[in-house]
């Protein structure tokens, strides 16, 4: 049962509180708001690599989405579960997701005023980050676990258990909304929208670090050359939470698409990376890897990727920034 929260403590908390039932080099690509308020394609790289934006500029200089994939059900209560067994080790293990989620607080103004939200807020380290940028913090999470692990480590934000798919505040609860690399677990991007809309003040702004589909590609195909079955976590694509944002009436002030690539000294410790930070949960049941299956990833993994002794890891984050009118 979740701790009973002091009223006078969370006048942000909707009444009844519903819980649910259920280093690194970077590359971009996106688009942006130029001085006229037409989005321009960003095709970039820190590199000098080229990568391909996902969706176009028409000749008005609107931005046409492209149509998103079928969702496989992601199931909350697993995801939760797999993220509380990883709560203990997260912080020493989620390197990249630091990296990640430094940038997306980058992205914020440096002083925040009024109230904060932070979903996904996992270990409640970056909620801690929005207390020391001057706001009265909450985080959300769905997973007991990284909760207790939060409340354990800061006193100063208040840390409640919920869905993004129903968070439980009140509306109009919040000036800004934060998140990073939490929203990718869920399987309804529309119904995140229009949450994160409904609790976000008229003025407020909504700064979000997404994984997207793109992600693990080297993984994906080094299975598909090894001849394993695919066994990775279905992501929307950057177009596909476009579409969701549009619908929801929040505006889009910019988004850029990075490439984050972590590195491993063998193929066992790549994967005991994604299991750990919690992101093993693909909707379906999955035959465990015999000795057999884990040499021939790892030989597959080498011949394709081709970088001497470390594994590389890809993940694709969308930053997203968004504003309520």
């Amino acid at each position: 049962m979740m701790p009973a929260i002091p009223a006078e403590k969370s006048p942000v908390l909707a009444e009844p509180l519903k819980a649910p039932e259920g280093k690194a080099l970077s590359t971009t690509a996106g688009v942006h708001l130029n001085n006229e308020g037409a989005f321009v394609a960003d095709r970039t790289s820190d590199a000098g690599v080229a990568v391909q934006a996902e969706g176009s500029v028409n000749a008005k200089g609107t931005f046409k989405a492209e149509e998103a994939s079928t969702t496989p059900a992601i199931n909350e209560q697993n995801v939760a579960h797999r993220f509380s067994k990883a709560a203990a080790k997260y912080n020493s293990i989620a390197s990249i997701q630091r990296v990640i989620a430094e940038q997306a607080l980058a992205n914020l103004p440096k002083a925040l005023q009024g109230e904060a939200l932070d979903i996904g807020c996992g270990t409640g380290i970056h909620t801690q980050a929005l207390v020391k940028k001057g706001a009265t913090a909450t985080g959300v999470d769905i997973a007991k676990g990284m909760l207790a692990q939060a409340r354990k480590m800061y006193s100063d934000p208040i840390f409640v258990q919920g869905s993004a798919v129903d968070l439980p505040f009140v509306d109009s609860a919040f000036s800004t909304v934060f998140s990073s690399m939490a929203l990718q677990w869920v399987s309804d991007t529309h119904l995140v929208a229009n949450e994160i809309a409904r609790v976000l003040k008229r003025g407020g702004v909504a700064d979000l670090a997404i994984m997207v589909a793109g992600s693990f590609n080297e993984l994906r195909t080094a299975r598909k050359v090894a001849q394993l079955s695919q066994a990775d976590t279905f992501m929307p694509t950057t177009s596909h939470w476009l579409n969701g944002f549009k619908q929801s009436g929040l505006d889009l002030q910019r988004v850029i698409t990075k490439d984050y690539i972590d590195s491993h000294s063998d193929i066992m410790a790549l994967l005991h990376s994604v299991k750990g930070v919690g992101a093993g949960e693909t909707g379906q049941k999955q035959p465990p890897l015999t000795r057999r299956d884990i040499k021939k990833l790892a030989m597959a993994y080498s011949n394709i990727t081709g970088v001497g002794s470390k594994l590389p890891l890809t993940y694709r984050v969308s930053h997203f920034r968004l504003e309520k009118r």
